[in-house]
């Protein structure tokens, strides 16, 4: 019969369901650091996904003082993150030095690459995808040439809405495990961490802002308001995409992209037939 102390270090992969419910049982009953420790041990080829918010900082922070060879870091650079955010990012590689993998939207490494591929704010004319392009298809890119088989995040139950019934460990519609270490704290024990332990982190945080995504769709969070009310404010999102059904994801994208592919070839044909109509009236002139 299966048991905690007679699984395989690593984990032989895919969990059957039997297997991640033992797990999440024996993780439920641990702290953070205890779970961390445990996934450096049993989970294959483990990295850390993370775009530097107050969670993920607090696990990085944990396992540099639990392993000296901590997993490496994941960082989907959209383009579109704040200045204090990429600070952020120079001022942790220099504290922790882990090794740290940074991948982009394809093709793309400026700004200016992604709006001449794109045009400009695609996030307003196709949020879905905007954000498959952005994060999930670099993730995805990132997961494959790593060979990735588990990520920790920085996710918690209280950070409401998707995440409200999180588990330690999951696995993705791709067969990725996912560890939530905090799964159970909330927003002012990350805060406390984060002070107690002198770990670095956004400069945003003390202007009043809580959840740090793009600097187009993060605004302030009010007196009282949720942790992520920031985040995409005034709809009902809460998430990027990245904790989304992969293939769900990817279908819209692709319809979003077959329809603006047609979209292109009415316009060509109409200006083709228009620039013909006026050719053939200059003759008939």
């Amino acid at each position: 019969m299966t048991s905690i102390e007679t699984l395989s270090k690593p984990l032989q992969l895919p969990l059957t369901p039997e297997v991640l419910e033992i797990i999440n049982a024996h993780l439920t009953q641990l702290q953070p650091e205890q779970i961390l420790e445990w996934a450096v041990e049993y989970l294959p080829n483990l990295y850390q996904t993370t775009a530097f918010g107050l969670t993920g900082l607090v696990a990085l922070d944990m396992l540099s003082k639990s392993t000296s060879s901590p997993p490496p870091l994941i960082f989907i650079d959209t383009l579109y993150h704040f200045k204090e955010t990429y600070d952020l990012v120079e001022e942790v590689k220099a504290k922790y030095q882990t090794p740290l993998h940074v991948y982009r939207p394809a093709g793309c490494d400026t700004v200016e690459d992604f709006e001449t591929k794109y045009g400009q704010r695609l996030w307003e004319r196709d949020e879905d995808t905007y954000d498959f392009v952005v994060k999930v298809e670099p993730a995805q890119r990132a997961y494959a040439e790593l060979g990735v088989q588990a990520v920790i995040t920085g996710r918690r139950a209280s950070q409401g809405g998707d995440r409200a019934l999180l588990k330690p460990l999951e696995v993705d519609s791709t067969g990725l495990l996912k560890l939530n270490p905090l799964f159970e704290w909330t927003f002012p024990i990350v805060e406390w961490y984060i002070t107690e332990n002198d770990v670095p982190c956004n400069r945003l945080l003390s202007q009043g802002y809580r959840s740090v995504g793009d600097w187009h769709s993060t605004v302030k969070v009010g007196e009282g308001q949720d942790e992520r009310a920031g985040r995409w404010a005034g709809r009902e999102k809460t998430e990027c995409g990245l904790h989304k059904d992969y293939f769900t994801m990817q279908k819209q994208a692709m319809k979003a992209s077959a329809v603006s592919v047609m979209k292109t070839i009415i316009v060509m044909h109409f200006i083709f037939d228009l620039s013909g109509t006026r050719s053939s009236s200059a003759v008939a002139g």
